[in-house]
């Protein structure tokens, strides 16, 4: 049986032993504590050296304690979830390899955080009826759906049906730039990630500065007002800059 190791959830600029509490990955009630070098400090709790279990419940663990770490530090580095070190030398060892990579990267991601932002149609009748509308091609194919039968009228519908599926695809690019357009002025960075189903046509994260995040918080009320009819947005922030800043730690560098 293999002995314990140390789980990693990301990094900080501190020389001081830090204590986050009794929250670990694992639901074993272990310590969240940091192992340093120099000035940088990893994140860790103790954790079998075992097959990772790759589920909700771990990932919502790692999350929740570099949301803690947050609190205190105004610049933390994410390690990728279900990374886990033999031991604490092995620690020290990757920090001094890697200190100045880590050192950059902590001036970089100074003070921001990450806002993720959500936007999802209401009323999807109103959408498609809008493509028909907006597109010439596609009205005048439905038009004569609607005047045929048989086989031809089967192959004319898959057609139509590509159609809408092709300017759907469109009109959700065009509505999110609008919205991001909107939103990235305030923010340093952005990143467009993968929608999900018909209604949902964006799904961005933004890297803000904590100074700005009010400011982003008003644009996002101003935006909702805008749209109260028409699009649901779901806000969520200050999020670990997950999207921005992954430290990835493969397992070859452990033998070094």
């Amino acid at each position: 049986m293999k002995g314990e190791g140390k789980y990693i959830y990301c990094i900080i600029g501190t020389k001081q032993e830090r204590n986050f509490g009794s929250v670990g990955i694992g639901g074993r009630g272990d310590e969240v504590l940091t192992i340093g070098y120099n000035d940088l400090s990893m994140v860790v709790s103790s954790h079998p050296i075992t097959k990772f279990i790759v589920d909700r419940q771990n990932m919502l663990a790692h999350e929740k304690v570099i949301e803690e770490v947050m609190k205190e530090f105004d610049s933390v580095l994410p390690v990728r979830f279900g990374t886990v070190a033999a031991s604490a030398d092995e620690i020290r060892n990757l920090l001094d390899r890697r200190y100045r990579e880590f050192k950059n990267a902590l001036r970089d991601m100074d003070h921001k955080v990450e806002l993720g932002v959500k936007g999802i149609w209401k009323n999807m009748d109103v959408i498609f009826r809008e493509i028909v509308e907006e597109n010439r091609e596609i009205k005048s194919h439905k038009e004569k759906i609607q005047n045929d039968t048989g086989k031809k009228n089967i192959q004319a519908k898959m057609e139509a049906g590509k159609m809408v599926e092709k300017a759907l695809a469109k009109k959700k690019e065009e509505e999110s730039e609008r919205i991001v357009d909107t939103l990235r002025r305030t923010a340093f960075d952005h990143k467009l990630n993968k929608i999900i189903g018909d209604g949902m046509f964006m799904n961005a994260a933004f890297l803000v500065d904590k100074g700005r995040e009010k400011e982003f918080d008003n644009i996002m009320d101003d935006l909702s007002d805008r749209y109260k009819k028409r699009i649901k947005f779901l806000y969520a922030g200050p999020l670990p800059v997950f999207n921005f800043v992954n430290i990835i730690i493969y397992p070859e560098e452990w033998e070094k």
